[in-house]
């Protein structure tokens, strides 16, 4: 087992044995800058276990996306609380509406399993969102809780590293 597989086991592990609190990372979201000066901002629900940003989808003076799997690729698609959603290959839900340019997003709000004391973040291992953050030109963000801060996620060349992590 390679050291990022045997950190998803902890970090998964990890995750069900601790409590935090949604509300207060939305909270300190909203406090930053990045957050304040985003238009359009791309958040991902959540799959069971992982921090839910949900509730910011009630503040009206934004836009929201959320992320949409189609092959390898991870696009991102407008979203409003209350509308349809699908649930895909992954399980995870999933807007029904069409893909837009990515660059219209100022901010991506990025899961994370765990992250490391440089802003790396340990995803499950697909590599969609190094992927679509390649040559993404807005700002990123985690929001995890302090007990998933880690030294070293074990980056690798592909890795993007995160402009903001809230704890």
């Amino acid at each position: 087992m390679s050291d990022k597989q045997q950190l998803r086991k902890w970090a998964k592990q990890r995750r069900s044995e601790i409590q935090w609190d949604n509300g207060l990372l939305c909270q300190k979201l909203q406090q930053t800058k990045e957050y304040k000066q985003a238009k359009n901002i791309m958040i991902f629900y959540p799959l069971e276990g992982e921090v839910s940003l949900l509730s910011l989808l009630k503040d009206e003076t934004k836009q929201f996306y959320l992320p949409k799997i189609e092959g390898e690729n991870l696009l991102c698609c407008s979203f409003k609380e209350g509308e349809e959603l699908c649930e895909s290959c992954f399980k995870t839900l999933e807007p029904l509406t069409e893909a837009c340019d990515k660059n219209l997003i100022d901010l991506v709000i990025v899961p994370a399993l765990c992250c490391d004391r440089q802003n790396y973040r340990l995803g499950y291992g697909g590599g969609f969102y190094d992927r679509f953050l390649k040559d993404y030109t807005g700002k990123t963000a985690v929001c995890i809780p302090k007990e998933l801060i880690v030294e070293t996620v074990f980056p690798e060349y592909h890795d993007i590293k995160s402009d903001l992590v809230i704890c």
